[in-house]
């Protein structure tokens, strides 16, 4: 090659050179990209979200002027909600928690939460009677036994239960519609409600389900758009840890009817206040529950017959022996609140 050639060669090199030094590596535009999509995906949430808090009404207790007539074997779903379960398709894993969570949809393309594994019956049964009593709460059901395509393993780690062959027993769908928001959530010790009956109310329901996980990660605030502009319902979106023994790490449990029978409720009243039998997370907020707050969701839940608590249980597919005994102890709960003392005025005389 002549010096002339090679000094062209060299400056189209230098110029290709320069040309190409601003473009990244193959590879690092499409992970950059697909980064700024998520941050900006990651926006559009909290502006989402935003928008919704500002719009959206608290609810926390509706009065349940129908309380009597309510399906607790449907739930807050009704028939019109209920999964369609000709076909079930798994389509990610819900990371967290005690039990296996699946993303699944339905054959008719409605998503869910499925859950599997010894939570599944007692909160379908809590979240019942929380709905029966007026406060919002999740829309679920479950199935006895359920085919899932595509479906993983569940953890070894994991007590989940078949059924069918392939199948799995017992297994809880959680609504999750399009229109629906989940926004953040919410804290026991610190939300618009505290120091109202409802709240107090709440608590000694929570008390009655022996419901020990009372942790802030279990509730949700959900935006639900309603004709009036909508509502940002507080709900308690984890209820599996009930109708067991309250306790601590070693010695509380969940779905254990046995137990859940022999544990003890209301302990004594004193100054006005209901001391209860309950050892569980955020045992504090039963420190100051007074026998007016306690009495108030008793009369609330007396109103629910014993057929429909039993459907509470059976729409949990639990056995005929369970269902009479947990709904003859429910009931027991109740009227031990309905029954208690109504407060008196200063001279001892009970109040009007």
């Amino acid at each position: 090659m002549s010096n002339k050639g090679f000094r062209t060669f060299i400056v189209a090199l230098a110029a290709a050179l320069t040309l190409t030094a601003g473009l990244p590596v193959a590879g690092q535009s499409d992970s950059k990209q697909g980064k700024q999509e998520k941050e900006q995906k990651k926006e559009e949430k909290k502006e989402e979200k935003k928008e919704a808090m500002a719009q959206g009404t608290p609810v926390f207790w509706q009065e349940p002027t129908d309380i009597a007539s309510r399906n607790l074997l449907l739930g807050p779903g009704g028939e019109e909600m209920k999964p369609d379960l000709k076909q079930i398709i798994w389509e990610e894993s819900d990371q967290g928690g005690y039990s296996v969570k699946w993303k699944v949809r339905d054959a008719s393309g409605r998503k869910w939460v499925a859950k599997l594994g010894n939570e599944a019956q007692p909160e379908t049964v809590a979240t019942r009677l929380v709905w029966a009593a007026g406060y919002p709460t999740e829309v679920n059901y479950l199935v006895p036994c359920v085919q899932i395509t595509n479906a993983p393993k569940p953890p070894s780690n994991k007590s989940v239960k078949r059924c069918e062959g392939k199948g799995f027993a017992n297994v809880r769908f959680e609504a999750r519609p399009d229109n629906y928001k989940r926004l953040d959530m919410w804290s026991w010790n610190k939300n618009p409600f505290a120091g109202t009956k409802e709240f107090a109310g709440f608590v000694v329901l929570m008390g009655l389900l022996n419901n020990w996980d009372l942790k802030d990660e279990n509730n949700k605030v959900v935006y639900v758009p309603t004709d009036g502009g909508g509502e940002l319902r507080y709900v308690v979106s984890d209820l599996g840890a009930t109708f067991g023994k309250t306790g601590g790490p070693i010695s509380h449990s969940r779905n254990e009817p046995e137990k859940y029978i022999k544990t003890g409720f209301l302990d004594k009243v004193e100054g006005g206040n209901v001391r209860f039998d309950y050892h569980g997370k955020n045992i504090g907020l039963f420190n100051n529950i007074t026998v007016e707050q306690a009495r108030w969701i008793g009369d609330v839940l007396s109103q629910l017959s014993e057929e429909q608590i039993k459907d509470a249980f059976r729409a949990a597919n639990y056995s005929p022996e369970d269902v009479e005994g947990l709904a003859q102890e429910v009931m027991g709960r109740i009227n031990a609140l309905h029954s208690l003392p109504a407060p008196t005025t200063a001279s001892g005389t009970p109040a009007p």
